[in-house]
């Protein structure tokens, strides 16, 4: 989610919900729906010119792109199209001669109710590509990334690892949705490691009134408020990059975690629109060099995804089986 924490990289850019009761290992559902929650409250939607990119511009279209997208959720959106999903709109937009028009909306709740399912728009620039609950249809990934460890440069030790003893003494950040912080994969992973006391909660929905509000947590690494970060990989790849001191970035890849630390993150169209699927795919099947590269610039930590059609393909497929 991200988000995004979409992070998580929306959504959605995110991030999972905590079941209550049951047992502990268990008591976590829709593990793919939640990975970047923190866009969309409901607004007015306008028409963006959209940078222009290299390759022969289509023969125009009076339809616009309508994508519902958060108005203030750096590195994901914003209302100033500054975030990676806003370019990535732009250049799908030139690539098939039409403008971008947005619906903005914080990515809570209620978001692809009362955008996407509601028909203010027709895309969703992120979201996890097996996303079983949401009812929608998504595409083939276009990119894959992990949660990380953010720490300072200037610091003693290397952090590799959430199996590292010296994590029971640091000082280290979460976000949070709410109060529960134990609802994303950072603290329930802790929380399960039974690391605790040491544990700050830094919320992702905290003051829509500033700008880029989820950086709170890689200021306090950065501040030294905290001694280390656990966020969603493009947040933290992002952040870390536009503050004042050097800070590591360590995606956590081999850790054995209690939920998914790694997303694969596609776009999403209401449930039935295959042909605007598909559409999309042709899209990321002949943009992916330069997707890959728009998103080295925002910093987003990117994992290899072996097989982009193959695996949209098994999402869908397991969608199909799941609704017989």
């Amino acid at each position: 989610m991200g988000a995004m924490l979409r992070i998580m990289f929306k959504a959605s850019r995110v991030l999972l919900l905590p079941l209550r009761g049951g047992d502990r290992k268990g008591a976590f559902r829709s593990v793919y729906s939640a990975c970047l929650a923190a866009l969309l409250v409901p607004a007015t939607a306008f028409a963006q010119t959209h940078t222009q990119y290299p390759g022969a511009a289509p023969a125009s279209s009076d339809k616009p792109l309508r994508v519902c997208a958060d108005p203030n959720d750096l590195p994901f959106s914003n209302r100033a199209g500054q975030g990676f999903e806003n370019k990535l709109a732009a250049m799908l937009a030139q690539s098939t001669g039409q403008t971008v028009s947005y619906t903005w909306a914080a990515q809570q709740k209620q978001f692809l109710r009362d955008t996407l399912d509601a028909g203010k728009c027709d895309v969703v620039m992120g979201l996890p590509t097996d996303d079983h609950e949401r009812g929608v249809l998504t595409t083939d990934p276009y990119y894959r990334s992990a949660y990380a460890l953010v720490y300072r440069a200037d610091t003693p030790y290397q952090l590799n690892s959430l199996d590292d003893p010296r994590l029971r003494k640091l000082e280290i950040g979460v976000h949070a949705t709410g109060d529960d912080w134990v609802d994303l994969p950072g603290g329930a992973t802790l929380a399960h490691r039974g690391i605790v006391k040491n544990v700050h909660i830094y919320k992702l929905f905290s003051d829509f009134s500033k700008p880029s509000p989820s950086s709170d947590l890689i200021d306090a690494v950065a501040n030294g408020d905290v001694d280390v970060a656990i966020a969603w990989g493009p947040m933290a790849g992002y952040f870390a990059t536009r503050e004042p001191v050097r800070l590591k970035v360590v995606p956590l890849t081999a850790t054995d975690t209690v939920l998914p630390f790694q997303f694969s993150i596609s776009m999403a169209v209401r449930h039935g629109d295959t042909a605007l699927r598909d559409k999309l795919n042709a899209f990321l099947q002949t943009h992916r060099a330069a997707i890959r590269d728009l998103l080295t610039q925002y910093g987003v930590p990117q994992l290899r995804i072996t097989n982009p059609a193959a695996s949209g393909l098994q999402a869908r497929l397991a969608r199909k089986a799941a609704s017989d």
